[in-house]
């Protein structure tokens, strides 16, 4: 069926968004050097204007105890969790929150941030639905089935759509804990027709599930010094708020599934075969990757669908969440990596379907190690003993586990691309280890501060898988289309997840984009590398905003980047520096010598002030004040008396003063300024955002030379500046931002080529400065003083 208007949907820009706010917005100049100022939250005892975490710093905690039943047949998950919740915050807590991400996938329960919708221009059957209202309850969501204390007893609570609220009998006191249990119960959506971060894929060909379990048990949220209680629903895009615990999770599966999971397993001797187990070992200490399940053995399991059970248990410590995965399809990989930085010795694994073995057999290990590897280098060492990737068709990331994309064709080929986005989404969904899993920000409200910050070092690590890798997020002409938009489809980068509608370049690229430009064209990349990973370091398990951020960079660089927080995270300006005019003179050497000049001059009048203020006036009637040179005979000196009239000087007297001229050149000066031109090039900045002036200047002669301006050039007027070079021989071209590393958004207007139509040649006065010409601060060079023409008293 086809319909013939086309299908829109977009989210509203209506929300949070951080002001840039302006001192002085009508100005030309210094509005966009501003410091940052009331923008920024006033620093306190728990986050140092340092941008470091302060002495009064805390956060909360949540450890978990959890068991499972995956129920295959029904494709329902129960579970029972025992949580001891730590209140280490200086406040007394009457209820708790916790999410229940599940229920966004109900049609009763979820958040229900509607969307514009309008009539598509065409859609297929499956997709076509008819219109029910009252809207029906589908069946998905959690079902709570008790709500316990530590003694059974029965706790309140309240569930909001995707949150829910316990009441406390009493008051959760500072240094405090609780102990409560939840059972609860979902069915497991379908993750690929119905969307969503877990749930289940069916291999209709050998009919089989893969299960990705996400956010699949009540979750706590974060309590914290900077937001209270962050409740904000779930909508499917603003990710999470969680505090770090340490799990203890049993599972209990069929018993020919091979599940993986946050943190390690505490009994692979019971689940595994003695074969399988064997391999495991040889894993531990191998540089290449190893086959725990082979090939082989996941094609025989397809088959068979066992009704046996087994109950798989992992621990895992100082993490923010857990999730986990279990299929009888999966093949398992692994080896072991160490980290340099900290002799960390990590255990790299993949599990993947027959489906991708083609590709996830040759690289997905050897991403994985190399990710984390890399990331330790330019953040802190990886602290976790594991790090897994498991091909499920998307990309999510957890702590330890993240699942990714990447399956060849039936006969094992694959193209290219699907090779570099596989790559790619390994290591950008295994970096997240480090932001936000290590480096705990608040996904909720912030996207940038974990998509941005990864996706930034993303790039840096597929810099160093291959040269020639084709990252389509972090170099400065990649965001260019992005920033040409229309104003009314930008933000800033300081918007609520919610409420962007250009979401991957604004969560995403441009925020690695800008991390890139600091790195390589404004900070350098050893003065940012020491900056970015002190800001790793002093957040590292810990719960960092976007100031912490701004003003760490700041604090352990000493760089003023306010400037750029301004322009890049907080406006939507774009780059467009143009040439507009290059002005070109040579010397005039031929002038006349100027000769020395007598002028005609009398003494300096006394320099009291011309009008008595108020001040003055003031100080004089109040009999309470007496005056230093009053009480003090020797500071009454000739000026005292002169300005009071007591000296006598003749101010019609007149005076002469020979002023020095100059002269001209002689021909071995002249020689050597023959060749001399001056070029000044002037620019505009059409786009609004102040970026650095790079300059390549290409001579007739086919040489090259390099300067580069800081952005500070505009800071004085930041519409137009003009920047005057002298070389020793003739230009042929100047290319603005050569290398494309400013994001400039027009590059027609970078170009000046000398070819004569454009060539008008002016001179400028060269003449020879005589010795001593020059003034010298506290001395008259040559003219009488009053106290000389009063005799020198």
């Amino acid at each position: 069926m086809k319909l013939k208007v086309t299908l829109l949907s977009v989210f509203t820009t209506i929300g949070i968004t951080a002001q840039n706010i302006q001192n002085n917005p009508g100005s030309n100049h210094g509005n966009k050097f501003e410091q940052l100022g009331t923008i920024l939250p006033t620093p306190n005892i728990y986050r140092t204007a340092s941008g470091s975490p302060g002495h009064g710093y805390w956060q909360n905690k949540a450890d978990y105890d959890i068991k499972a039943y995956l129920d295959e047949d029904k494709r329902n998950l129960k579970g029972s969790e025992t949580i001891t919740y730590y209140n280490n915050s200086p406040d007394d807590l009457d209820y708790l929150w916790l999410q229940l991400d599940e229920n966004e996938q109900s049609t009763v329960k979820k958040a229900d941030y509607a969307s514009s919708s309008t009539l598509p221009s065409s859609t297929s059957d499956q997709q076509l639905k008819t219109t029910d209202l009252p809207v029906k309850d589908n069946g998905y969501g959690v079902s709570l089935e008790k709500v316990t204390d530590a003694s059974g007893a029965p706790l309140s609570y309240t569930v909001n759509k995707t949150m829910m609220r316990i009441d406390l009998p009493k008051a959760l006191k500072k240094g405090e804990k609780i102990v409560f249990t939840i059972d609860w119960n979902y069915n497991i959506p379908n993750r690929i027709k119905m969307g969503g971060r877990g749930g289940y894929e069916n291999f209709a060909e050998d009919g089989n599930d893969l299960y990705t379990i996400t956010q699949w048990y009540p979750r706590m949220c974060v309590y914290s010094d900077f937001h209270g209680w962050q409740n904000h629903q779930f909508t499917g895009r603003g990710e999470f708020a969680l505090v770090f615990g340490n799990f203890k999770v049993s599972m209990n599966v069929p018993a020919d599934h091979i599940v993986g999971g946050t943190g390690e397993c505490r009994n692979y001797d019971q689940v595994l075969t003695a074969d399988q187990l064997a391999r495991y070992r040889k894993a531990e200490t191998a540089n290449e990757p190893v086959e725990i399940v082979t090939l082989d053995e996941a094609k025989k399991a397809e088959k068979n669908h066992s009704k046996q059970r087994k109950t798989w248990i992992f621990e895992a410590h100082d993490v923010r969440d857990f999730a986990w995965t279990a299929s009888r399809k999966f093949v398992w990989d692994g080896m072991r990596v160490v980290i340099p930085e900290n002799n960390n010795k990590v255990m790299a694994m993949s599990f993947y379907p027959k489906e991708a073995y083609g590709l996830y057999r040759k690289f997905s290990t050897k991403a994985v190690a190399h990710t984390i590897k890399t990331y330790s280098e330019f953040t802190i060492p990886y602290p976790y003993p594991v790090a897994q990737s498991v091909e499920a068709a998307n990309g999510m990331e957890y702590p330890m586990i993240c699942f990714n994309f990447g399956r060849t064709e039936k006969d094992g080929t694959y193209s290219e691309g699907t090779k570099n986005g596989m790559i790619g989404v390994v290591i950008h969904e295994v970096g997240h280890n480090f932001f936000p899993m290590i480096i705990n920000s608040d996904e909720r409200q912030w996207t940038w501060m974990d998509e941005g910050l990864n996706t930034f070092t993303e790039y840096l690590t597929e810099e160093k898988w291959d040269n020639k890798f084709p990252s389509k997020r972090g170099p400065a002409w990649t965001i260019v289309d992005y920033m040409k938009l229309p104003k009314n489809q930008l933000e800033p980068i300081m918007s609520n997840s919610e409420n962007i509608v250009q979401f991957g370049p604004n969560a995403y690229s441009k925020p690695a984009t800008g991390l890139n430009i600091l790195r390589e064209t404004i900070m350098g990349r050893e003065l940012f590398d020491k900056a970015f990973k002190t800001y790793a370091k002093r957040w590292a398990f810990k719960h960092p905003e976007p100031a912490d951020f701004f003003r760490t960079m700041e604090d352990a660089s000493g760089e003023d980047l306010d400037w750029f927080w301004r322009g890049w995270f907080y406006g939507t300006d774009p780059v467009d520096i143009a040439i507009d005019k290059v002005t070109i003179a040579t010397p005039d050497m031929d002038l006349p010598p100027k000769e020395t000049k007598e002028l005609q001059y009398t003494v300096e009048k006394p320099l009291q002030n011309s009008f008595e203020d108020i001040s003055k006036i003031k100080n004089r009637e109040d009999k309470n004040i007496s005056f230093y040179v009053d009480k003090d005979k020797e500071a009454q000196d000739f000026y005292y008396r002169y300005d009071r009239g007591q000296e006598k000087v003749d101010a019609n007297k007149q005076y002469t003063f020979k002023a020095e001229g100059n002269s001209a050149l002689d021909g071995k000066e002249k020689e050597k300024f023959k060749n001399i031109t001056a070029y000044q090039i002037d620019f505009t900045n059409k786009g609004g955002l102040v970026m650095p002036i790079i300059l390549e200047f290409t001579f007739e002669d086919g040489s090259k030379l390099y300067d580069k301006s800081s952005a500070q050039i505009w800071r004085l007027n930041e519409q137009q500046v003009s920047k005057t070079y002298y070389f020793d021989k003739k230009l042929k071209s100047i290319q603005l931002d050569p290398m494309r590393e400013t994001a400039d958004i027009d590059t027609s207007n970078n170009f000046w080529s000398f070819d004569g139509s454009n060539a008008q040649v002016s001179k400028f006065q060269l003449f020879k400065q005589k010795q001593g010409a020059g003034a010298t601060r506290g001395a008259s060079n040559g003219r009488v003083n009053p106290m000389q023409a009063a005799g020198g008293k």
